[in-house]
């Protein structure tokens, strides 16, 4: 018999270093989830990020069991990553904090791409450069 779908959410958690402290803990059981389980199963699954954040989408079920896919970490965070910076510029339109070649941005966008809804590299290009754009991250060559 199939499991009857009760609820799913969306969360952000280091890869392989999940706690059960906030904010992840309340998270999962305030949704019925069993931090411990979720948290040992999701440090096996993500062990290779080594604290990279990535997005978790969770499925909770009527009989208060679970399933998780595991997405690829934010755009923003990897920007964060390839441009060597702590955060984005507050003004960034005024204000740049760092640059990126085409070649980051293409590395990028092919780690994002199935994530995206964008039928292209290109597209999936163009994304990563908005994202750039909006955290006050130049793109060099483009």
């Amino acid at each position: 018999m199939a499991k009857v779908l009760e609820k799913q959410f969306k969360m952000q958690a280091p890869g392989g270093q999940a706690t059960p402290a906030p904010p992840i803990g309340p998270v999962l059981g305030q949704h019925g989830v069993n931090p411990g389980q979720f948290i040992q199963q999701f440090n096996e699954r993500t062990a290779k990020l080594n604290g990279q954040i990535c997005s978790v989408l969770v499925s909770v079920f009527k009989d208060r069991t679970f399933d998780f896919e595991i997405k690829s970490p934010p755009a923003a965070v990897l920007i964060k990553k390839a441009a060597g910076i702590e955060k984005g510029s507050g003004v960034p339109h005024m204000e740049k904090v760092g640059k990126i070649s085409r070649e980051q941005v293409e590395e990028i966008a092919k780690t994002k791409l199935p994530d995206l809804n964008a039928t292209t590299m290109e597209a999936a290009c163009r994304m990563v450069e908005g994202t750039c754009r909006s955290m006050g991250v130049e793109v060099e060559g483009a």
